[in-house]
């Protein structure tokens, strides 16, 4: 799976999960559907489920108008993008920043081991939490199999994924024994502590506290599927995530800002970016957060790459870097 697509899916999933009221799923016949139909023959003929079981499934399947609007272009509020004013309100704020603390604090045995078994940072390990979940606070109250259905068979701009992400559910259901009509999590479907879909709650499962379960709401589980995910990513330990810098003036356009391409540094010092601390690679991310009075640049390294290898965001690797920096 491509995990860049994940850019729209859990950007902003910490603070927006709890239900729309006022839009509570309807009940909705997904069977007269041909597309459904043509699911359910594919996913018995190759992944050898029940036609009896799928028709039941999908039969307790509702319409979930809310999730779809957030896709449709519909629904602007608590929608999956957003400025990074809404981060530092809600992810960067006194409180969290004490919540992350504290959690260092409560899981450090746990932390440290993982930072031992995969060669990584405890403390971005802790940002990938407050981010995804608010350190196990928030995972999500939206019914998964409703939100998936709904955007697996309704127009949408990530429609494909989701049908993707629709037939991961099953599957990953039957692997753990989950009952699939009684999974929550947000309204993409993304489940657990680290906010996982179903392709990416299969593929970097992990059983960290060796209680022979890999739990996506289990928080040390979680912790080693983020350090797992984050070694498969290449991160080198002791090298530079970001740097923050200094420029002249509030807002900065003399380069195009990006976590996906890098420029040399020379390129960047000589358009009036000075680093604040020692930044020792030969080329970096130049990375923009867009303040209300004012723009934030910092100069990201290898390692930055690797935090929006989970989700495709430079606010989203900011956060989790700014979040790391105040626990150290």
């Amino acid at each position: 799976m491509n995990i860049i697509k994940l850019l729209l899916l859990i950007t902003f999933i910490p603070f927006i999960l709890m239900a729309n009221d006022d839009r509570p799923p309807i009940s909705y016949n997904f069977l007269a559907k041909k597309e459904v139909q043509k699911f359910v023959n594919m996913m018995v003929k190759k992944y050898h489920f029940k036609r009896n079981y799928m028709r039941a499934v999908l039969n307790h399947a509702k319409l979930d108008r809310d999730t779809l609007a957030r896709y449709s272009g519909k629904y602007k509020v608590g929608s999956t993008n957003g400025p990074w004013e809404r981060y530092k309100a809600h992810v960067l704020n006194k409180d969290s920043l004490r919540k992350a603390k504290k959690f260092k604090k409560q899981y450090y045995k746990t932390l440290k081991r993982a930072e031992k078994t995969y060669r990584v940072d405890m403390d971005y390990i802790i940002g990938f939490m407050g981010v995804e979940s608010k350190f196990g606070e928030y995972t999500g109250d939206y019914n998964v199999l409703d939100a998936l259905a709904t955007l697996a068979f309704h127009p949408n701009r990530m429609q494909k994924f989701f049908k993707a992400e629709f037939k991961h559910l099953f599957l990953l259901s039957r692997e753990k024994g989950y009952k699939i009509t009684e999974l929550e999590g947000s309204f993409a479907g993304a489940m657990g502590c680290v906010q996982q879909v179903p392709s990416m709650a299969r593929k970097h499962k992990a059983d960290f506290n060796k209680d022979g379960i890999s739990d996506p709401w289990d928080v040390e589980d979680c912790i080693g599927s983020i350090a797992k995910f984050m070694h498969k990513n290449k991160w080198r330990n002791r090298h530079v995530v970001a740097v923050a810098t200094s420029f002249k003036g509030k807002r900065f356009k003399k380069l195009k800002t990006s976590h996906r391409r890098t420029l040399s540094t020379k390129t960047i010092y000589r358009a009036g970016i000075k680093p604040l601390k020692p930044f020792n690679e030969s080329k970096a991310y130049l990375l923009k957060t867009r303040n209300t009075t004012h723009d934030d640049i910092y100069m990201g390294g290898k390692n930055f790459r690797v935090l929006t290898r989970y989700n495709n965001s430079t606010s989203y690797g900011v956060a989790i870097h700014l979040i790391a920096q105040s626990v150290k």
